[in-house]
């Protein structure tokens, strides 16, 4: 039979957009469709804005920092709208970069919703195109929860696009977005109130990075209040009044819900060709990306595997490769680093301590705590954080935790040795960049002992 396109690719993010490139340069006829802009979540509304604001946000405690050095500030003020101005001139600049990258490697591009007809055809626009394999990387999308009075709350997405700075913001959520956000909005001179339903904020991250962040925020003048959680939000003439759970109320020019994500699925005409899903909407995968229906795949955010840009990224690699390449791979999701830009960072590969105890049994655990050398200097109080996990057994490192500045950057060539299996006595015969945050990693001899 033949097909308009070998491959038709919903969702024009990091994994649509690799996976759409390497298969045409492998010889497959292409086309994507992106309802929205091309570029995805990362690029659009994701972590591209984001870092450029943690960056801007951060420069409140370097002026502060700098007199300590001998630099004399003079008086400082911030405009969020030149912020947000120049934030959108480069999300621009690489939406076209995106375009021109689907454009040089011959990928048609619609820019329009894409629906699934049947396991061939697609209805895109006003348009019916075939294709011998469909791949779906529509990503996610905020979810904000019912809760009388949140029309008046806004989402990440929102908060990249604020037409005023808010005096006063209330965060919602214990991840890593809404960790992000309170650190910015911290940063950039507002009063921030973050509230978390649970125990403690970074579900899922080793207990002591939770714990040491948890503290280090509050030094740094966010409120956060855990077991906490909105009853109402209403609208008043100064601004909206939110009250919790618990009674409380709290006055606030804003609330910003970042309390999960949910894989866009909806209305993609996947119950047309019974493309099973889990039950929060994700697509089903194979290790190798497929769905129940052999021509059709998916991949990043959608697939709630491991919801990170480089990870969708290599899914759509390993999928051009397995289908156009004859070269048949699956992404690999074990010691994949990451980071989370708060203030201070926290990069983390590897297993958590409770997960390598589950695992492995009996563990060495090294852990430093100390004062940045940067802060000797301006009398500040933020402190740094290492920890290292290994088994027991093997004398392999199976978990590194920083939390303190630049820990993104050191997490990434921590995570070659993991991915290489180093063992402890590698890192201990390695020898340390001194002085820095990152020999730490390399010095720690002494193993912890709970007192």
């Amino acid at each position: 039979m033949e097909f308009d396109y070998d491959l038709f690719v919903i969702g024009a993010g990091s994994g649509g957009v690799r996976a759409s490139r390497i298969s045409s340069s492998l010889g497959a006829k292409v086309a994507i469709a992106e309802e929205f802009r091309v570029g995805g979540t990362c690029v659009i509304r994701g972590c591209v804005p984001k870092k450029l604001l943690v960056y801007a946000s951060h420069f409140s405690e370097d002026f502060e920092d700098a007199a300590a050095y001998g630099w004399t500030v003079g008086e400082t003020s911030h405009s969020w709208e030149t912020l947000i101005q120049n934030k959108d001139k480069e999300i621009d600049r690489l939406n076209r970069i995106y375009h021109g990258i689907l454009d040089n490697n011959n990928v048609t591009l619609f820019e329009a919703r894409a629906t699934i007809v049947d396991k061939n055809t697609v209805r895109v626009g006003d348009k019916t195109v075939t294709a011998k394999y469909i791949l779906i990387a529509t990503g996610g999308w905020p979810v904000m929860p019912d809760v009388p009075g949140i029309e008046h709350a806004i989402s990440s997405n929102e908060a990249l696009h604020l037409e005023e700075f808010p005096k006063r913001i209330i965060v919602v959520g214990g991840g890593y977005i809404a960790v992000e956000f309170a650190g910015i909005f911290n940063g950039l001179g507002a009063e921030v109130t973050q509230l978390y339903r649970s125990t403690q904020i970074l579900r899922g991250f080793d207990s002591d990075v939770q714990n040491f962040l948890a503290d280090e925020i509050q030094k740094k003048g966010i409120n956060l209040r855990t077991h906490s959680n909105p009853a109402k939000i209403e609208k008043t003439d100064s601004g909206l009044k939110v009250t919790l759970e618990d009674g409380d109320v709290i006055e606030t020019d804003a609330i910003m819900y970042a309390t999960g994500r949910k894989p866009n699925t909806d209305n993609l005409g996947l119950e047309n060709v019974g493309v099973e899903l889990k039950e929060n909407g994700a697509v089903k995968v194979s290790p190798g990306s497929q769905t129940n229906v052999d021509n059709i795949y998916a991949v990043g955010d959608v697939t709630d595997r491991l919801s990170l840009t480089p990870v969708a990224i290599h899914e759509g690699m390993a999928f051009a490769e397995t289908v156009f390449g004859n070269r048949p791979s699956a992404a690999d999701h074990e010691n994949v680093p990451s980071a989370v830009f708060s203030q201070p960072q926290v990069g983390t590969v590897g297993l958590t301590e409770a997960e390598a105890r589950e695992k492995f049994g009996e563990v060495d655990i090294y852990k430093s705590e100390f004062r940045p050398m940067k802060m000797t200097l301006t009398g500040g109080t933020e402190k740094a954080f290492v920890k290292l996990i290994v088994d027991q057994k093997t004398d392999i490192v199976v978990g590194v935790h920083i939390v303190g500045g630049d820990a993104a950057e050191i997490i990434q060539s921590v995570g070659i040795a993991l991915k290489c299996k180093a063992t402890k006595t590698q890192f201990d015969a390695t020898v340390g960049v001194h002085p820095s945050l990152a020999e730490e990693i390399v010095t720690m001899r002494e193993k912890f002992v709970a007192a």
